[in-house]
């Protein structure tokens, strides 16, 4: 009986893109949200925090596939 391929990233092949996008891309991704507030000319703390909590959550939202399940044991491993 043949194998069924699952559509999308293999389980190792999520948990090397996560890995490279919180050691490479969050940091670079970091640094990129301090330059643009700092652009602001340091708007009140409010407007500040808003803006960090907001890039904070927004950073996430399109690599949710990557991360979904990675903490979890291998489900193709038998």
């Amino acid at each position: 009986m043949a194998e069924e391929k699952k559509p999308g990233l293999s389980y190792k092949a999520r948990r090397r893109w996560s890995l490279v996008i919180l050691v490479i891309g969050l940091p670079l991704y970091i640094v990129a949200v301090v330059t643009v507030v700092n652009w602001l000319d340091r708007p009140p703390i409010w407007v500040e925090l808003l803006v960090y909590v907001v890039l904070g959550v927004l950073w996430a939202l399109p690599f949710k596939f990557v991360f979904r399940g990675v903490g979890k044991e291998d489900p193709d491993q038998f």
